[in-house]
Protein backbone atom coordinates (compact mmCIF):
# COMPACT_ATOMS: atom_id res chain seq x y z
CA UNK A 1 0.00 0.00 0.00
CA UNK A 2 1.27 3.45 -0.92
CA UNK A 3 1.34 6.02 1.87
CA UNK A 4 1.96 9.76 2.10
CA UNK A 5 3.00 12.27 4.77
CA UNK A 6 0.97 15.24 5.99
CA UNK A 7 2.85 18.31 7.26
CA UNK A 8 0.90 21.18 8.77
CA UNK A 9 1.29 23.96 11.28
CA UNK A 10 -1.21 26.02 13.22
CA UNK A 11 -0.92 28.97 15.56
CA UNK A 12 -3.01 29.35 18.69
CA UNK A 13 -3.50 32.27 21.07
CA UNK A 14 -2.86 30.13 24.13
CA UNK A 15 0.13 28.75 25.99
CA UNK A 16 1.56 25.37 24.93
CA UNK A 17 0.22 23.79 28.14
CA UNK A 18 -3.35 24.69 27.20
CA UNK A 19 -2.97 23.21 23.70
CA UNK A 20 -1.41 20.08 25.18
CA UNK A 21 -4.42 19.71 27.50
CA UNK A 22 -6.90 20.08 24.63
CA UNK A 23 -5.16 17.24 22.82
CA UNK A 24 -4.50 14.94 25.81
CA UNK A 25 -7.35 15.48 28.30
CA UNK A 26 -10.42 13.35 27.46
CA UNK A 27 -12.96 15.90 28.73
CA UNK A 28 -11.32 18.92 27.12
CA UNK A 29 -10.80 17.03 23.85
CA UNK A 30 -14.48 16.02 23.85
CA UNK A 31 -15.47 19.63 24.59
CA UNK A 32 -13.68 21.17 21.60
CA UNK A 33 -14.57 18.37 19.16
CA UNK A 34 -18.13 17.87 20.32
CA UNK A 35 -17.62 14.09 20.26
CA UNK A 36 -16.53 11.37 22.68
CA UNK A 37 -12.82 10.98 23.36
CA UNK A 38 -10.96 8.63 25.69
CA UNK A 39 -7.28 9.50 25.99
CA UNK A 40 -4.62 7.95 28.17
CA UNK A 41 -1.97 10.39 29.31
CA UNK A 42 0.65 7.64 29.61
CA UNK A 43 3.26 6.45 27.13
CA UNK A 44 1.95 3.14 25.77
CA UNK A 45 -1.61 4.09 26.68
CA UNK A 46 -4.51 3.95 24.24
CA UNK A 47 -6.64 6.75 22.87
CA UNK A 48 -9.75 7.08 20.77
CA UNK A 49 -11.51 10.21 19.53
CA UNK A 50 -14.51 11.23 17.49
CA UNK A 51 -16.58 8.39 18.91
CA UNK A 52 -13.98 5.81 17.87
CA UNK A 53 -13.34 7.07 14.33
CA UNK A 54 -9.65 7.43 15.17
CA UNK A 55 -7.61 5.46 17.67
CA UNK A 56 -4.11 4.35 18.56
CA UNK A 57 -1.40 4.40 21.20
CA UNK A 58 0.84 7.03 22.73
CA UNK A 59 4.43 6.41 21.67
CA UNK A 60 6.02 9.45 23.33
CA UNK A 61 4.66 12.14 25.62
CA UNK A 62 6.70 15.17 26.62
CA UNK A 63 4.16 17.32 28.52
CA UNK A 64 3.44 20.70 26.94
CA UNK A 65 6.03 20.06 24.22
CA UNK A 66 5.51 16.91 22.16
CA UNK A 67 3.05 14.07 21.53
CA UNK A 68 3.82 11.11 19.26
CA UNK A 69 1.09 8.57 18.56
CA UNK A 70 0.45 5.55 16.42
CA UNK A 71 -2.80 6.66 14.78
CA UNK A 72 -5.42 5.09 12.54
CA UNK A 73 -8.88 5.80 11.24
CA UNK A 74 -11.52 3.07 11.44
CA UNK A 75 -11.93 3.01 7.63
CA UNK A 76 -8.24 2.24 6.99
CA UNK A 77 -6.96 -1.23 6.08
CA UNK A 78 -7.01 -3.55 9.11
CA UNK A 79 -3.92 -3.25 11.29
CA UNK A 80 -2.44 -0.22 9.48
CA UNK A 81 -1.25 2.66 11.67
CA UNK A 82 0.32 5.99 10.80
CA UNK A 83 2.65 7.99 13.05
CA UNK A 84 1.31 11.38 14.20
CA UNK A 85 3.67 13.89 15.81
CA UNK A 86 2.47 17.10 17.48
CA UNK A 87 5.23 19.54 18.48
CA UNK A 88 4.30 22.57 20.58
CA UNK A 89 6.50 25.67 20.80
CA UNK A 90 5.99 29.04 22.45
CA UNK A 91 5.42 31.87 20.00
CA UNK A 92 4.90 35.61 20.33
CA UNK A 93 1.11 35.15 20.20
CA UNK A 94 0.92 31.87 22.13
CA UNK A 95 1.75 28.51 20.56
CA UNK A 96 2.94 27.23 17.22
CA UNK A 97 1.88 23.63 16.67
CA UNK A 98 3.89 21.70 14.08
CA UNK A 99 2.21 18.50 12.92
CA UNK A 100 3.51 15.58 10.87
CA UNK A 101 1.61 12.39 10.08
CA UNK A 102 3.53 9.76 8.15
CA UNK A 103 2.13 6.51 6.76
CA UNK A 104 -1.27 7.87 5.72
CA UNK A 105 -2.80 5.56 3.09
CA UNK A 106 -2.69 7.37 -0.25
CA UNK A 107 -6.42 6.86 -0.87
CA UNK A 108 -7.26 8.55 2.47
CA UNK A 109 -4.64 11.32 2.25
CA UNK A 110 -6.80 14.22 1.03
CA UNK A 111 -9.64 13.61 3.50
CA UNK A 112 -7.29 13.13 6.48
CA UNK A 113 -5.23 16.21 5.54
CA UNK A 114 -8.40 18.34 5.33
CA UNK A 115 -9.78 16.64 8.45
CA UNK A 116 -6.98 17.89 10.69
CA UNK A 117 -7.84 21.46 9.70
CA UNK A 118 -11.63 21.07 9.81
CA UNK A 119 -11.91 18.84 12.88
CA UNK A 120 -8.89 19.86 14.97
CA UNK A 121 -7.12 23.16 14.26
CA UNK A 122 -10.23 25.25 13.44
CA UNK A 123 -12.40 23.90 16.31
CA UNK A 124 -9.49 24.34 18.74
CA UNK A 125 -9.12 28.00 17.70
CA UNK A 126 -12.87 28.58 18.07
CA UNK A 127 -12.94 26.81 21.45
CA UNK A 128 -10.12 29.00 22.74
CA UNK A 129 -12.10 32.15 21.84
CA UNK A 130 -14.96 31.20 24.17
CA UNK A 131 -15.08 33.14 27.45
Amino acid sequence: MKTKTIKQSASFEAKPGKIFELLMDSKKHSAFTGDKASISRKTGGNFSAYGGYCSGKNIEINPNKKIVQSWRANDWPAGHFSKATFTLAKSITGTKLSFTQSGVPEKNFDSIKKGWIDFYWSPMKNFLKKP
